[in-house]
């Protein structure tokens, strides 16, 4: 698929939230180290409960070590998400990359199936769903859902009313996030009830919309 790029973007791997960028591989260990920390413990204990003081002692750091990143506990969580939205775009660019995409709904299949996988694979994965997102480059929210409108119509052709696709697929992320989030509350590998009602409502919802759009692009 050859706009894969466009899921990554340009920012691809920058970290806005840490205070001191890593130019070592000591020092990227370091913070991978501490992330990691966290990410446990927002497993275990909940993100509401992470103090640096709890990274430092997981991760094996002196306190100063950790504030050497991070000026508080908020930029932990900041930083953490945002890996796990950077590992979440990279999954899902793989799964472009792999997978036959013939229409709107095997993109966005992809998205949701990445979603899923990373619940159940990536350690603090939840911290995507507590923290707010964020808007793209053009006011647009959630921002992941404008980066999926611009590989949609980069596959299918022109969409006229591009603002209204990515307002819809912004919707259809959060009816998916909500339902994959309830799947992974209830079972710790998903329960399979709502992982495949998420797609369900999602692909329900959007059907008609995207159908409509592209086809009006294409006439």
């Amino acid at each position: 698929m050859p706009h894969i790029d466009l899921i990554l973007g340009a920012e691809h791997g920058r970290r806005r939230n840490v205070r001191t960028e890593p130019t070592q591989r000591r020092s990227t260990q370091r913070l991978d180290a501490l992330l990691d920390a966290a990410a446990e413990i927002v497993d275990e204990v909940g993100f509401e409960r992470l103090t640096t003081q709890m990274v430092a002692e997981r991760s094996a750091a002196s306190i100063g070590t950790v504030y050497r990143y991070f000026p508080d506990r908020v930029a932990i969580l900041h930083a953490l998400r945002e890996r796990c939205v950077e590992r979440f775009r990279e999954r899902v660019a793989d799964g472009l990359a792999a997978a036959s995409v013939t229409t709107w709904w095997d993109v966005v299949e992809v998205a949701i199936d990445a979603s899923a996988e990373l619940y159940r694979e990536e350690p603090g994965f939840t911290v995507v769903r507590a923290a707010d997102r964020e808007p793209d480059e053009a006011g647009e929210e959630p921002e992941f859902a404008a980066r999926m409108a611009r590989v949609i119509e980069a596959e299918f052709g022109e969409i006229d009313d591009i603002a209204e696709v990515r307002f819809r697929l912004g919707v259809a992320i959060e009816l998916a996030d909500a339902l994959i989030s309830r799947a992974f509350a209830r079972d710790v590998e998903g329960d399979p009830r709502y992982l495949d009602e998420a797609k369900r409502v999602v692909r329900d919802y959007l059907d008609a919309h995207l159908r409509r759009a592209l086809r009006a692009s294409a006439a």
